[in-house]
């Protein structure tokens, strides 16, 4: 008796097109009293820019994009995926879950999709959770989303935390 396995069969990820570069921000940040450099940001981080959305981007919208990337690069169609999972921490609401609402804009219906909040690890999570319900046949496709709008949660007054997050997502059909 052969042990079910899953394995990831694509990627796909989704930046925004406002690029920030860390001089851009170091202006930004000046018009508020905060002091910090290109150079400083480098220094301690390795980050040399970031990427925004725009007010009306939801991070459903950035998982969008990188879902359709990751399930091309499979060879998969949306109608393929019976299972959603959307690691964020910054949900478009609180309810319905974005896997939901990406579930809806993907066209797919009646299959499970839901939300995992663990901030940096919570694509592993998802990633882990995928695995097991492949591996016990609750799901043959999932489509597992990492996808944030963190500048709309940053403390731009703090520059400790401020320079290190962007908004972004990426995908990854496992089967």
């Amino acid at each position: 008796l052969m042990t079910p396995f899953s394995r990831i069969t694509g990627t796909g990820s989704y930046l925004p097109p406002r690029r920030v570069t860390n001089d851009d921000l170091a202006k930004d940040l000046a018009t508020r009293g905060i002091e910090t450099s290109d150079q400083w940001i480098v220094e301690r981080t390795g980050i040399h820019a970031r990427h925004f959305a725009a007010p009306d981007v939801s991070s459903s919208d950035l998982g969008l994009e990188a879902a359709k990337h990751a399930l091309e690069a499979a060879g998969r169609k949306a109608s393929d995926v019976d299972l959603i999972i959307v690691a964020t921490s910054t949900p478009d609401m609180v309810f319905p879950s974005s896997a939901a609402i990406l579930q809806h804009k993907l066209g797919i219906a009646g299959c499970p999709a839901f939300d995992v909040q663990a901030v940096c690890s919570g694509f592993v999570y998802a990633l882990t959770v995928a695995d097991a319900m492949i591996r016990t046949g609750t799901a043959r496709c999932a489509l597992v989303i990492g996808a944030e709008v963190f500048s709309r949660i940053l403390d731009f007054n703090d520059r400790t935390t401020c320079v290190l997050f962007g908004d972004g997502a990426g995908a990854v059909p496992v089967r």
